[in-house]
């Protein structure tokens, strides 16, 4: 309500003076409207508006539907999205329902409703667990949290939600947000390696597109072999238009029949041995948890027996490790990064009880805001998500020429643990917060926004 909308005082019904006939009571006073400070936006509470603490900036990336009864997401009222909200990261992941009056005021750190910290916080805890794998090998890390089971569950959310609009405009959208990056990323990784004596083929041009695994030769590998996430994100994307249509018409053996997939490639058809089978495994591993960022979306989650959802997660996490043990001597290990079909069930389970929590007790992590750095942090994360998952790798390869000269150095050698994995995990962090500085703006062009060295 705008402040020519508000009436500072009550409306007094005219009266018509007797001639001649001094007033008894003085002229009332009227009280001057408030003018909102500009860059501040008001969430309503009854019928009286309330100025929030931070910009009037929207970013309705994720969100669930109540329950209803039917399947269809109820309409939502979006900004406009130019730039359209991301994956990626955009991304993305219901708003809240505005507080009363009195109690708006009283919590001045609230964010404007839309943004789901509960989603953000999964996804810079996803992200940290990928550099910490890439750093120490733990084969138990994608068992205590399947980042990237989780990863393509929220960007399923976040697909879901773009697509009640157009759906080329959609797509569009999300190949601009993605591609800069890449491209950006891409130039440096391609002259290193044709410095290094790298002669490519007409396979090139998936470091355009990347639809298929781009080549390289071992110097890079290091760098480039994690463009399998980026690849399958990109199918997933091109995809969603169909799979949510079908989701649609009958959500939950959908989802159910979303496993079949990766059972064939394992157990009848192992696929053929290119980048087109490379690609089938890695959307038939992590089909489920797109479907299940769908079905979070329409409110499927929040309608189902909690028993049948708990029941049916434990029996698809039980599969999952049962299978990863018992066939450690085919894989070398039980890291579910080297099982296919383990990190389909075991991811399966776990992002199902992580998403249906969220629907069924409405977690958002709001608190999260009454601590100002973290939620920096986890805002700094999600802007930034696509340059921090790109160039980390780069980081920590650099970062073990950088450590072999603190050797050189004796007071460096003798109070420092140079030969720690934590140490090279923590300057790894501070090169990628310098890639984030140096490289995070293209991710704002993409976007079409202004660039920032921080969002």
């Amino acid at each position: 309500m705008s402040w020519e909308q508000q009436e500072p005082y009550p409306q007094q019904p005219y009266q018509p003076q007797q001639p001649y006939q001094q007033q008894p009571y003085p002229a009332p006073q009227y009280q001057q409207p408030q003018y909102p400070q500009q860059g501040y936006g008001y969430a309503y509470g009854g019928q009286q508006a309330v100025p929030q603490a931070y910009p009037q900036q929207q970013y309705a990336e994720y969100g669930h539907q109540p329950a209803t009864g039917s399947t269809a997401p109820l309409p939502v009222v979006e900004p406009d999205p130019g730039p359209d909200p991301e994956p990626a990261p955009e991304p993305e992941p219901g708003p809240a329902s505005p507080e009363p009056a009195g109690k708006a005021t009283s919590s001045p750190a609230r964010r404007p409703p839309g943004r789901d910290r509960y989603f953000d916080s999964l996804r810079a805890v996803a992200l940290v667990r990928v550099v910490a794998y890439h750093t120490f090998g733990w084969p138990w890390a994608a068992m205590v949290f399947p980042s990237m089971g989780i990863m393509f569950g929220l960007a399923g959310t976040l697909m879901a939600k773009s697509l009640e609009r157009p759906a080329p405009k959609v797509l569009r959208s999300r190949m601009r947000r993605l591609l800069p990056p890449f491209w950006f990323w891409g130039v440096f990784v391609v002259l290193a390696m044709l410095v290094h004596g790298w002669m490519p083929g007409w396979q090139i041009v998936y470091w355009i597109v990347p639809l298929g695994d781009p080549p390289g030769n071992a110097w890079g590998e290091q760098a480039w072999e994690i463009l399998w996430y980026l690849r399958t994100y990109l199918w997933f994307v091109l995809l969603s238009p169909l799979l949510l249509r079908v989701f649609r018409l009958a959500p939950v053996p959908v989802l159910l029949l979303s496993l079949a997939p990766i059972v064939v490639l394992n157990f009848v058809w192992s696929g053929p041995d290119n980048r087109f089978g490379s690609a089938l495994w890695d959307l038939s591993t992590y089909l489920f948890c797109w479907l299940l960022g769908f079905a979070h979306r329409d409110g499927v989650l929040q309608r189902l027996k909690p028993f049948a959802v708990v029941a049916l997660s434990a029996a698809a996490l039980g599969y999952g490790a049962w299978y990863a043990f018992t066939h450690q001597a085919d894989f070398g290990s039980y890291d579910l990064d080297d099982n296919p079909l383990a990190q389909a069930f075991w991811s399966a389970g776990f992002v199902t009880l992580l998403m249906w929590a969220k629907a069924r007790f409405r977690i958002d992590f709001a608190w999260l805001t009454r601590f100002r750095r973290l939620d920096r942090t986890v805002t700094v994360f999600n802007s930034r998500a696509v340059t921090i998952y790109l160039w980390h790798e780069i980081a920590l390869v650099l970062a073990v020429p950088l450590i072999d000269q603190f050797w050189n150095v004796p007071a460096f050698e003798t109070y420092l643990p140079l030969a720690s994995n934590w140490f090279l995990f923590g300057v790894g962090w501070v090169l990628i917060a310098v890639f984030v500085l140096l490289c995070g703006w293209v991710e704002d062009v993409a976007a079409k926004k202004k660039p920032r060295l921080l969002p």
